[in-house]
């Protein structure tokens, strides 16, 4: 009888290929069908936004900051405003803070519920797709009725928000409220009970909890392998800290951790409910007063301008936390300093251990289960042409580069 021999071999996947958004390229090594490697190369999608911040002054970085990423645009600018509000000491009234709440947790339910869709789509299953997104166009149009947009909403400035929550606006808010609950059920069943959806996701994708607190993980994707981390629970900030926030883990529906591609689904769609609660104890909660501590844009610029010291803005992002930290220098215009790090920065590297002993057929699903968005966190690498070789480009290189180009083209 011959000799069976494993013969592996390596599958390119993107950084542009269909079943992925945005790109990024993995190398897959594969023994027929079973994935036992891989290599996860970013750095296709880099556009400094960071060097662009540090050419305007902080008012005109809040435009630039929401548009890190469209589906987590308020995320940047909270996380942006809180770091310059603490570097130049900028008060917010406490009826603005459960504003910057509730607003964030709208934005949570949005995302979670597009995650689904795609997720769902990715595991062939259109029709969950569609009803995953005809739940999301409720809470988007109320994100029109309370900020003015559906998405970059326009809502942050320093020392409060833009705008108040009218009556109107409450009960839009209320009606919502009511629309989630009513459908609550009829989710979790389609996405959690259906035979499919389990036979594709459960015991496939694992990151265990001790590999997700080596790689750092964050957001729903740790808490899905256990780690009960959550930056409004841990560190409560803006409404939160009058809020009642506790992180959410599969167990509290499944009664254990496996922190499978099926833990992830849960964890995200239990945060559905979660959010509404949040939403309705901040609306009951919420007290009478002004919504910003300092209207006139000219006297917060000389605020600004005579600020120095660095500040540092975190923020539970749909994904995880996100990280902002600014640095003011005082008779200064423009930002001395700033870097953000996104959520998928930390959960990119728990990808190895997803894709290990999974099948090719199942690396859409995996890729989209830690929720990625590339254009939030790519960095750039350079390839030498001649010598092959290749270099990573941290933000100092990035800083360097980017003055020496300006200066060029000054020249011109």
């Amino acid at each position: 009888m011959a000799e069976h021999i494993n013969v592996s071999y390596n599958v390119p996947v993107g950084p542009i290929h269909p079943a992925l958004k945005e790109p990024v390229n993995l190398t897959f090594e594969v023994e027929g069908e079973r994935i036992v490697d891989v290599k996860v190369k970013p750095g296709w999608n880099h556009r400094g936004i960071e060097f662009m911040g540090m050419e305007r002054n902080p008012i005109q970085v809040i435009h630039l900051a929401e548009r890190i990423c469209g589906i987590c645009s308020f995320v940047h600018a909270i996380s942006f405003v809180q770091a310059v509000e603490e570097a130049a000491g900028i008060p917010v009234p406490e009826r603005a803070l459960y504003i910057r709440a509730i607003v964030g947790e709208m934005e949570r339910i949005h995302s979670h519920l597009l995650w689904a869709g795609v997720a769902a789509h990715e595991l062939g299953f259109d029709t969950l797709l569609h009803y995953s997104w005809q739940l999301r166009e409720k809470v988007m149009d109320v994100l029109e009725i309370v900020t003015g947009n559906r998405v970059n909403y326009g809502m942050m400035v320093f020392g409060g928000v833009r705008r108040d929550i009218t009556p109107e606006r409450e009960k839009a808010l209320f009606d919502m409220i009511n629309y989630y609950r009513r459908n609550s059920d009829r989710l979790k069943e389609l996405f959690l009970e259906d035979p499919t959806v389990k036979l594709r996701t459960r015991g496939y994708g694992i990151l265990t909890y001790d590999e997700a607190l080596k790689l750092c993980a964050v957001g729903p994707t740790a808490r899905a392998s256990g780690l009960a981390i959550d930056v409004r629970h841990d560190e409560p900030y803006a409404g939160y800290k009058y809020l009642n926030v506790e992180p959410i883990l599969p167990d509290a529906y499944t009664g254990e951790v496996i922190g499978d591609l099926y833990d992830r689904f849960v964890v995200r769609l239990l945060e559905v409910d979660q959010s509404v609660d949040i939403i309705e104890e901040a609306l009951e909660k919420i007290p009478e007063g002004e919504i910003t501590s300092e209207p006139k844009l000219p006297k917060l610029m000389v605020t600004l301008k005579k600020a120095e010291g660095d500040g540092f803005g975190r923020h539970e992002a749909p994904r995880g936390e996100v990280v902002h930290f600014v640095r003011l220098k005082a008779g200064k215009d423009n930002l001395d300093s700033w870097k953000v790090r996104a959520s998928t920065y930390g959960n990119l590297m728990t990808w190895p251990p997803m894709f290990k002993d999974t099948q090719i057929a199942d690396i859409p699903i995996v890729v989209a289960s830690i929720d990625p968005c590339i254009g939030c966190m790519d960095r750039v690498t350079v390839v030498n042409r001649r010598t092959k070789t290749e270099n990573v480009l941290v933000y100092d290189d990035l800083h360097r580069l980017s003055v020496e180009k300006t200066r060029r083209l000054q020249r011109k």
